[in-house]
């Protein structure tokens, strides 16, 4: 590191105060000197992804896994632009990210420099672009600026969603005072809300209470909270589908969700939703069941639905002051629902059965293990059947559903918890980003990808068939043996197919028992048909089967 003290080793100095203990991204010329001040510190750790969204990735997940704040660092040009989708899934979802996007040097503006981003002179304007996908972006033009556009992005980062810097590289390796902006500006603490007209509604409800539990449980990791506020109530949570930790075992909400939260709906007096906005992903088919019952809101945003609302910013300090303002309904026993599955159609094909698959890791993981899991098919089979481990983590992105989320979410998740992490993808999100394995091989870090192999992109082949008379086979790919040629591709990392579910228990044990990353590359068919309610529709009308 250099002698001098430069706004880098500043940048740097501030995430460490401020308890970020990694910093993940992509090298590269102008953004160089910031990983540079990082180098060989013992207090944050960097974490070099494949690609810019893999990074992103990682901040998101190191954030949503509880370390309240995720940095991401990524060069000018291609390699910025690589960090939109992933910023967009932290929007979406209210993650807190830091983005810090490096940029060719100031004197330089709009005068021919590679990746010129600087808006000048007809160049690609990364401060407008940028602002779409943040909170807070501000280019930094000069060192002097450096500490009040800092703690302005770690303000608006904590609100929930990412901020953006920009940072040419001049500014970045300019000289400055090692005192400057020591006592950055912090936010105040979110003040109680006013509960009287919930505690009020709560009051007055007659039977139970439903309650429906959000993704902004997880973000200010209220889940103690949560539990006893339902004590409270004596009402059993349900979920919306990416905030199923909350309440390990507890039923989802929506288009991948069980049968037994309509049930739950319809025999209660009112509904309270904590910490969502029900969007549709999580409302569908619960449309009418809400409209029938008057329906509570406390969190951060007014929810899609027609609610009574009071805004929360702070749900791990609202919920304590509402459980005490309610009382305790000693009415109401809890009643316990049964996550119970919908009944989707006989496939045929080759290959393990999705439930067959996702019943076997639910045998096999520990509690306490975390699990990411991507979007398709499986995603949507996961989310149903899967519970969430007892202390663990349950990571999905459905803010924007971008593919192969997983690989980098899950290098996050393990940097801030160290715990056993399976990823559940698909083939076509491994082909997106799923070099991230070998990021998780570098750091031996202890991930267990499960590459659920249909040779397709097997939502799009299921819309095909149910919605294009069979469609072309446009979605569908060539074989391939996944665990085979990772293994091939990357000595050291055990990797395995497994073609019938009576070698599934066995693979999943010793992948689970690795000391570092570990592959199982599971052949299943592309049509399969999962248990999402929109497809199901199409077939039969879904029903209950018992839970196995």
């Amino acid at each position: 590191m250099a002698e001098e003290y430069r706004v880098v080793d500043h940048i740097v100095d501030r995430l460490a105060a401020r308890g970020v203990r990694h910093l993940f991204g992509v090298d590269g010329a102008n953004i160089e000197d910031l990983f540079d001040a990082a180098a060989g510190r013992e207090d944050v750790a960097t974490v070099l992804a494949k690609h810019e969204f893999g990074a992103a990735a990682m901040a998101d997940g190191y954030s949503r896994s509880g370390a309240r704040l995720g940095v991401v660092a990524a060069t000018s040009g291609g390699g910025c632009l690589n960090l939109v989708p992933g910023l967009g899934e932290s929007l979406a979802r209210r993650v807190p990210v830091l983005a810090l996007v490096g940029q060719a040097p100031t004197r330089l503006d709009g005068r021919g420099a590679f990746q010129d981003t600087s808006g000048a002179d007809d160049t690609l304007d990364a401060e407008a672009l940028f602002s779409a996908v943040s909170l807070y972006c501000r280019r930094v033009t000069r060192p002097e600026d450096i500490a009040r556009a800092l703690a302005d992005a770690f303000t608006a980062a904590s609100a929930g969603g990412p901020a953006v810097l920009l940072l040419p590289k001049d500014i970045q390796q300019a000289v400055m005072s090692p005192t400057v902006g020591l006592s950055a500006h912090r936010p105040p603490r979110a003040p109680l809300p006013d509960l009287d007209d919930i505690v009020g509604a709560l009051r007055a409800a007659t039977g139970p209470v439903a309650v429906i539990a959000g993704e902004q449980v997880a973000r200010d990791d209220a889940r103690a909270e949560l539990r006893l506020l339902c004590d409270a109530l004596g009402a059993q949570p349900a979920t919306v589908p990416d905030a199923k930790d909350v309440a390990p075992g507890a039923p989802v909400t929506g288009v991948m969700g069980h049968p037994a939260v309509v049930a739950a709906l319809e025999r209660s007096t009112a509904c309270l939703l904590i910490g969502t906005r029900m969007d549709v992903t999580a409302r569908a088919g619960l449309d009418g069941a809400l409209a029938a019952v008057p329906t509570l809101s406390i969190g951060s945003a007014v929810p899609y639905v027609a609610a009574m609302h009071c805004r929360a910013d702070d749900l791990r300090a609202a919920l304590p002051a509402l459980t005490a303002a309610v009382g305790r309904r000693s009415d109401y026993a809890r009643k316990v629902l049964s996550p119970s599955e919908l009944s989707t159609p006989a496939a045929c094909g080759p290959g393990v059965r999705y439930r067959t698959a996702l019943h076997a890791i639910d045998a096999a993981l520990p509690a306490g293990a975390d699990i990411v899991v991507d979007a398709g098919n499986i995603g949507a089979a996961a989310i149903h059947h899967l519970p969430a481990r007892a202390d663990g983590r349950f990571l999905v992105a459905l803010g924007m559903g971008g593919m192969g989320y997983s690989f980098g979410a899950a290098v996050g998740s393990v940097a801030h918890r160290g715990r056993r992490t399976v990823v559940i993808a698909g083939d076509g999100s491994f082909y997106m980003h799923g070099m991230e394995i070998h990021t998780a091989l570098r750091y031996r870090l202890p991930i267990t990808f499960l590459l659920f192999d249909n040779h397709a992109h097997a939502m799009c082949v299921t819309r095909e068939q149910l919605f294009y008379g069979g469609g072309d086979g446009r979605n569908r790919f060539g074989p391939s043996r996944l665990g085979a040629g990772l293994a091939a591709m990357f000595p050291g990392l055990p990797a395995v197919d497994v073609d019938a579910a009576q070698h599934l228990p066995a693979a999943l044990r010793t992948a689970l028992a690795c000391d570092g990353p570990s592959v199982v590359a599971v052949e299943c068919s592309p049509d399969e048909i999962p248990p999402f309610a929109a497809f199901l529709t199409q077939k039969e009308s879904p029903h209950v089967a018992a839970h196995a």
